[in-house]
């Protein structure tokens, strides 16, 4: 299995990563315990998740997600066999949000008793928070480092302006800097990323783990019409997608996946895979079936026909 280099740090991981936010949602502790042991017995090492994860869920809290991985990693042990990532600063209840130093040393803590481990291997920023210096952010992070609980940092939903200065702040003060960026980033939604901040990253050798990189779903083929999403757990984030230009992506998706005899979610991630910028896309799967046909994706080589035509579908 290829390893790719996460930005400048230490860490390496496989070019697909699985998106947790589906654990304690659509995927409960048996059947999750089921994909990570799928996942890493082939070859894959890399787990994304949050400790906002699943509190959008009715009935949840948050904390679901790596509560769940926190008891795999007990059961299974060989926690240096997976790369663990987690974010905060989403609002996890009255007062408990946002990126300041309090919040961070709290926040870590509580993920850290949740994942049943010493160390989280990146910690990210899950979002902005305008109202915090970034001095103070960056330097909360930078102490989590130097005490052995972080190895390294990332930012989740920055914008090229505030990802640069947030690089420009560390380098200032000698602080660690953000090594990775988690954007969101797929074939039908390409301006956000493409342009300012993906020139950015590159530049400064920043690592890219998108999400939603299977555009909740869309990317699989199983939303053609709105017939399809109605009564689907991710059906109405889906079915936004269903215009002409998602039509078009698909049927590019369908052509090329016929040509290398693949699926259409398996060339959405392949195009992704092969794109100088991307470190890892992260995908989700809710069954053993589902992953199995997302974990063929990086052995999948396209040529530049099959990628300028879904280029051409996708701009």
């Amino acid at each position: 299995m290829e390893k790719r280099r996460l930005g400048r740090s230490a860490i390496t991981l496989a070019p697909l990563a699985f998106g947790a936010n589906v654990f304690g949602w659509t995927a409960d502790a048996a059947m999750s315990f089921r994909l990570l042991d799928q996942f890493l017995a082939a070859g894959f090492d890399f787990v994304d998740t949050a400790d906002v994860y699943s509190r959008f869920h009715p009935g949840n809290k948050g904390g679901e997600s790596e509560t769940i991985i926190g008891d795999w990693l007990a059961a299974r042990g060989g926690r240096d066999r997976v790369v663990i990532a987690s974010k905060c600063g989403v609002e996890m209840g009255p007062g408990m949000k946002g990126l300041s130093r309090r919040y961070i040393m709290a926040a870590v803590e509580a993920s850290l008793t949740r994942l049943q481990t010493d160390y989280i291997d990146l910690y990210q920023a899950h979002r902005d928070d305008p109202e915090t210096p970034l001095e103070e952010t960056l330097a909360a992070f930078a102490d989590l480092i130097a005490q052995g609980k972080v190895r390294a940092i990332g930012a989740s939903n920055y914008t090229a302006p505030r990802l640069a200065e947030a690089l420009e702040t560390s380098a200032r003060l000698g602080l660690p800097r953000f090594e990775s960026l988690q954007p969101l980033y797929n074939l039908v939604e390409r301006p956000a990323f493409e342009g300012e901040l993906e020139a950015l990253c590159l530049r400064e050798q920043i690592g890219v783990i998108p999400y939603y990189a299977l555009a909740s779903g869309f990317l699989t083929g199983k939303y053609r019409t709105a017939a399809d999403a109605q009564g689907r757990t991710r059906g109405s984030r889906a079915e936004k997608y269903l215009n002409p230009k998602g039509l078009a992506v698909l049927e590019a998706l369908d052509t090329v996946a016929a040509q290398v005899g693949a699926k259409p979610a398996q060339v959405a991630l392949a195009w992704m895979i092969a794109r100088p910028s991307i470190t890892a896309p992260i995908a989700s799967a809710t069954n053993p079936e589902q992953l199995a046909e997302l974990m063929a994706a990086p052995a999948i080589t396209l040529d530049a026909a099959a990628i300028a035509l879904i280029d051409g579908a996708s701009r």
